[in-house]
């Protein structure tokens, strides 16, 4: 006998990123850069073009409130960086991969995708290593 499960309201489980949490997110990426070698004007950009002295700042620890679009490509950035480690047993290789040419991104390198600036464009990226990562 088949038996109707009631319906209930959608409640996600989605909790904001707290301010200590956002933090840590961002020193981590600042070290993520510097794996990356990436100049301050990539790491501007990737960040969503915060000034040159907010990067300063950030590269001496002093790391502000970070607002939620911050804090969703500082989440990116570091979901980029899981799956490259996932998907590469050396270190190296993981961290040379953002400036290699990738023929499933076009022939460009995959930096030249995140530096298009947008959330999109981190989103995107994110979503091909994790789909490279799960063998979808």
């Amino acid at each position: 006998m088949l038996v109707e499960i009631p319906r209930t309201v959608a409640e996600p489980h989605n909790p904001e990123i707290t301010p200590v949490e956002a933090q840590a997110a961002a020193r981590a990426v600042i070290n993520l850069f510097a794996r990356w070698e990436l100049t301050d004007e990539e790491s501007r950009q990737l960040l969503g073009g915060i000034s040159p002295r907010t990067l300063a700042r950030w590269k001496k620890g002093d790391i502000g409130r970070i607002d939620r679009d911050l804090a969703t490509r500082l989440s990116l950035l570091l979901g980029i960086h899981k799956a490259l480690r996932y998907l590469f047993a050396d270190p190296g290789n993981a961290y040379a991969w953002v400036k290699k040419p990738n023929a499933d991104l076009g022939g460009k390198r995959a930096l030249d995708v995140l530096l298009d600036g947008s959330i999109f464009a981190l989103e995107r990226v994110r979503a091909y290593l994790d789909a490279e990562r799960g063998g979808w």
